[in-house]
């Protein structure tokens, strides 16, 4: 899932105050789907129709498109356990509520459907659970090791993921073919393409949006950078490292390539970019693992660009050492206001476990699973994708690039870092600033407010 943006209220909201009183371990009954009765009976406000009345009740937030699917999976198929589902709604929308919840001290679900650069926002306020004595050891080896280091703080972990998004290179074989150019395998060789179908009159090769700054995050990781180092263990210190080589040379790589007119600067996920798309007025566009089913859902890939549309692995900095990247992906985590963590971390790492739930998931576009029984699933591996003519996109692309991801460290306050990134961005869009004054003026920005909420910065 691409990442929805939590507004600055609720992340100013969340992070505003470092020492925050950890939440007492229950729930009252009450309205919104926040109410539990995991030690038994049923739970009011459910979206989904509970089969098993007499086992106890977990509450859950998510809205995955096929949740109620995933739900009722898990109520079938559970014999200690039953989930209260209920949609707050998508990405701000929810972490809004969620944040409410978490100031009021109640109101939470016991398990919540969270992106994972969200999750140190909440762990720092002590309104998430560590799962790992609640059966981690029974799952760890269900999922990859740069899945389970995107769901952890520190050495703790704060969720289980469910999908991902390693990052490729779409691009239009109609372009491609027109304009001689074989899909680029590094950076450079990506500029230069971009140069030559700039010479003969074709169109942008791709687009460097201000409004995708976890994308701008991913890409200065696979160069080398590591924006932020945070152990809870030292809640009050962080490591800020916004404007080192390599953050500023993809800036700046970026930027050269804006200013020469080699790729587009159209905001990404708006009306004018997807006819873009459509029309061919991007060559390629890098993206994630679930942007086929994005794309798809927007209307690419069904009308005259039909079959058009083909994958390639993210072209690299260091061909000789190459390095996975990732961008975007969901979890379940258990909230602190859970009344039994223990029955809601079976909730969280059940759900969208099963086989018939995650194939769903993946026949129709709805995520990039993170389970290895998916990722290793010969049908999944093998499918020949209809978005890319047939192509076996998985096999050759996305799973080599998912099993190679190693994850990164987020931080607490990981939207203002976003929302400060877009700034300097759209000034190097605009060409007042140059990718090292964007890095060091984003570097200055973020250490700024990360001392005003109370850190020691590093």
């Amino acid at each position: 899932m691409n990442n929805k943006r939590l507004s600055v209220a609720a992340l100013l909201a969340a992070v505003s105050v470092l020492a925050v009183s950890v939440l007492t371990a229950c729930s009252p009954g009450g309205g919104g789907g926040g109410a539990t009765t995991a030690t038994g009976g049923g739970a009011s406000n459910c979206t989904n129709t509970i089969p098993k009345k007499n086992l106890p009740v977990v509450t859950m937030w998510g809205w995955y498109p096929n949740m109620q699917l995933v739900v009722d999976n898990f109520n079938k198929l559970n014999g200690e356990v039953q989930v209260c589902w209920t949609n707050v709604g998508q990405g701000s929308d929810e972490y809004d509520k969620f944040q409410t919840a978490i100031s009021a001290g109640t109101g939470a679900p016991d398990v919540i459907m969270i992106e994972m650069d969200r999750i140190p926002t909440f762990q720092i306020q002590n309104a998430l659970v560590d799962i790992r004595k609640y059966g981690f050891d029974a799952v760890k080896d269900d999922y990859g090791p740069g899945a389970w280091k995107d769901v952890s703080v520190g050495d703790a972990i704060y969720g289980v993921p469910v999908d991902g998004g390693p990052l490729a290179m779409i691009y239009r074989k109609d372009l491609f073919e027109k304009y001689d150019i074989t899909p680029p395998k590094t950076w450079a060789e990506y500029e230069q393409a971009a140069q030559k179908m700039k010479d003969a009159g074709g169109p942008a090769f791709g687009d460097f949006a201000a409004n995708v700054s976890a994308l701008t995050m991913a890409l200065q990781i696979q160069k080398g950078a590591a924006p932020f180092t945070y152990d809870p263990a030292q809640q009050s210190r962080i490591g800020v490292k916004l404007n080192d080589q390599a953050s500023k040379d993809v800036l700046g790589y970026w930027g050269r390539l804006a200013q020469k007119g080699l790729v587009g600067t159209q905001d990404q996920f708006t009306p004018e970019y997807i006819s873009g798309v459509i029309n061919g007025k991007y060559a390629t566009y890098i993206s994630a693992a679930w942007a086929p089913g994005y794309l798809t859902g927007a209307g690419v890939g069904k009308g005259e660009d039909t079959g058009t549309f083909a994958v390639a692995p993210l072209p690299q900095w260091d061909p000789a050492r190459p390095v996975q990247v990732n961008w975007g992906g969901s979890a379940f985590s258990v909230t602190s206001q859970a009344k039994n963590p223990e029955l809601a971390a079976k909730v969280a790492y059940g759900l969208y476990a099963d086989q018939e739930s995650l194939t769903h998931g993946w026949t129709n576009q709805i995520i990039f699973p993170l389970n290895l029984k998916a990722l290793d699933d010969p049908a999944f591996v093998n499918l020949k994708v209809a978005f890319f003519g047939g192509q076996q996109a998985n096999k050759e692309v996305y799973v080599p690039a998912a099993n190679a991801y190693r994850g990164v460290t987020y931080s607490p306050f990981g939207q203002y870092y976003f929302d400060a990134m877009t700034k300097q961005v759209s000034a190097l869009i605009d060409g007042s600033v140059t990718g090292a004054q964007a890095a060091d003026r984003l570097q200055e920005d973020v250490t700024k407010y990360a001392r005003e909420q109370g850190f020691t910065v590093q």
